[in-house]
C-alpha cells in the first residue's frame, strides 16, 4: 500500500473514532474509559497517517508521545498536539481496568475539538480540504 493510500485509510478510520467520540456525550451511557479509547485511537491513527504522508515508517506503538517525537523531527508544528499524550492510558490500561480515584470527567467536547484540529492538519498535509 502506498504511503498516501495508507494515510487515507488511517484518516478514514480516525474519522469513525471521532464520530463515535462525538456520539458519546452521555456520561451515564458511555464510561470515560470507552470515550477515551476512541479519542486515543483517533489521535494515534492521525499521527500515524501524518508520518505516512511524510514518507516515514511509523513505529508500531500506541504511545502518542513516541509518535509525536518521531513526527517532530520533520514537522515542528506537531508539538502543538502534545496535550493529546494524556490519552495514552486509554489505549490499553483503561481498556482493562476502570479509572479510579477522584479523576475529573473527560472533557469530551474539548477532546473532539483537539482531534478535529489534528484531523484538519493531516488533511492539509494530504492536500485535501478540511471537513467536519
Amino acid at each position: 500500500m502506498s504511503d498516501r493510500k495508507c494515510a487515507r485509510t488511517l484518516v478514514q478510520s480516525a474519522e469513525r473514532d471521532l464520530r463515535a467520540l462525538r456520539g458519546m456525550s452521555d456520561h451515564e451511557a458511555f464510561a470515560d474509559e470507552i470515550a477515551g479509547f476512541h479519542a486515543q485511537h483517533a489521535a494515534e491513527k492521525l499521527l500515524k497517517a501524518w508520518l505516512a504522508i511524510d514518507g516515514q515508517v511509523f513505529p508500531l506503538t500506541h504511545n502518542l508521545g513516541t509518535l509525536l517525537d518521531v513526527l517532530r523531527d520533520h514537522e515542528p508544528d506537531a508539538d502543538r498536539f502534545r496535550g493529546l499524550i494524556a490519552l495514552n492510558p486509554f489505549a490499553v490500561q483503561f481498556r482493562y481496568e476502570a479509572i479510579t480515584g477522584d479523576a475529573e470527567p473527560l472533557d469530551r467536547e474539548g477532546l473532539a475539538r483537539s482531534i478535529q484540529r489534528l484531523l484538519e492538519r493531516v488533511r492539509e498535509a494530504l492536500g485535501e480540504p478540511a471537513e467536519s
